[in-house]
């Protein structure tokens, strides 16, 4: 993810030191440099930045690399962003599985777990986590854990209803009983949010400050990242595109709407699909692998889907194109890389749109790059995120709200 230092300048109070550890993370992370080059770039008393350094070295997030070359005086000692001083978790729950992602402050992936979810209660899936945690860490210093779920947060109609919802998940209790169940500070986040910023820190939306990010998980989520913050709405809820209506009078969604886009592509409308068509068992196990051989085979069920989905996609990706007018629209999440390219190939994207510009530089649709554990590495890419990235508000928005104040 670019990261925009003329955007975010430093500040030396000392009550925005974390503020300020960010910013020399984010700009080391983007290339090594002394600290008098920091100083200067950011806008902090050399004097910070050096006891910062002093800090960050001792912690083992930065590193020196040798001196510099300079014209008069002491060569400048030379740092860098170490991807390897400490490790992150990353946990997405879906109705039926837990994925559990260990990974270097890189995003790079030391361990990767999955395991079936036979039930969904919060104490069984902490508990789960907690084992598997336990038996994967590592050496080296974890700094928090990343846990994700599916959205809507607390919406009355579409929150615990369906089959991509998980009931009794209380935003307001989950991360405080992760962190218990853990032993570290837990980030909490809807799965498109954070597959989103995991795409933009070493996926195909690498490089790019604003783009969107469509998450097939059971359901279709969105993320959307601007100016390389992801935004996330009052209550954690922005990017519920599963249930804009592309089909009015269409098929009946669970939310109580007709034509919702989740209805006609996402993994479980494929799944309703091929068990429609007797290519899946009525209780619909095994899609993962059916997915792989119809396409294989061409399977024309399959191909019925494909174009169904494709059609309400291009019209919801031309929608996002003129709401958020992202460099790229990015398609991945829990369906075959194969499924996906298909899709992307059978777009029929509307030409009424502010992506058809003569300065374009990326094409407006792209696969994501960290496959069905997108949503996994995301969560890991949280933590990840807090450390590195500057915030003007040096603070984590507050998802877990339930109200706000009346509007004026």
């Amino acid at each position: 993810m670019s990261f925009h230092l003329h955007q975010i300048a430093g500040k030396n109070a000392e009550k925005t030191k974390a503020h300020n550890r960010r910013v020399v993370l984010g700009y080391l992370r983007g290339q090594p440099a002394g600290r008098a080059e920091i100083a200067k770039a950011s806008g902090l008393s050399t004097q910070t930045v050096s006891n910062l350094m002093a800090e960050l070295v001792t912690e083992g997030l930065v590193v020196p690399t040798g001196r510099r070359r300079a014209a008069r005086g002491q060569p400048p000692v030379v740092y860098a962003f170490n991807p390897s001083g400490a490790a992150v978790l990353g946990f997405e729950v879906r109705p039926d599985t837990l994925t559990m992602v260990l990974t270097d402050l890189g995003g790079t992936a030391l361990v990767t777990r999955q395991i079936p979810l036979a039930q969904t209660d919060p104490a069984h899936v902490l508990g789960q986590m907690a084992m598997l945690a336990q038996a994967h860490m590592p050496h080296m210093p974890v700094l928090g854990a990343g846990l994700v779920i599916p959205g809507p947060f607390g919406v009355d109609g579409l929150s615990g209803v369906g089959p991509t919802a998980l009931p009794d998940w209380d935003p307001a209790q989950i991360p405080l009983q992760a962190e218990a169940a853990l032993g570290l500070p837990v980030h909490f986040d809807k799965d498109a949010t954070a597959a989103a910023l995991a795409e933009g820190m070493a996926g195909a939306a690498s490089g790019l400050s604003s783009y969107a990010f469509l998450y097939f998980g059971t359901g279709l989520g969105l993320g959307v990242v601007a100016q390389g913050q992801p935004i996330r709405g009052a209550f954690g809820n922005a990017g519920e595109v599963g249930h804009i209506i592309v089909h009015p009078g269409g098929l009946i969604c669970e939310c109580g709407n007709a034509g919702c886009l989740e209805q006609y592509a996402s993994r479980l409308s494929v799944q309703r699909h091929l068990i429609a068509m007797g290519a899946l068992p009525p209780d619909g196990t095994g899609l993962d692998a059916a997915l792989v051989q119809l396409l294989a085979n061409q399977n024309q069920d399959l191909m019925v889907w494909v174009d169904t989905a494709a059609e309400a996609l291009s019209r919801a990706i031309g929608l996002l194109e003129n709401l958020f007018d992202p460099q790229c629209t990015v398609l991945g999440g829990a369906l075959p890389d194969a499924l996906i390219d298909l899709l992307i190939a059978r777009l029929s994207l509307p030409p009424g749109s502010v992506a058809r510009h003569s300065g374009r530089r990326n094409p407006r649709v792209l696969r994501g790059t960290s496959g069905t554990l997108t949503a996994a590495f995301g969560a890991a890419a949280l933590v990840i995120h807090d450390t590195v990235t500057p915030r003007l508000d040096a603070r984590a928005p507050d998802i877990a709200a339930t109200e706000s104040p009346p509007c004026p």
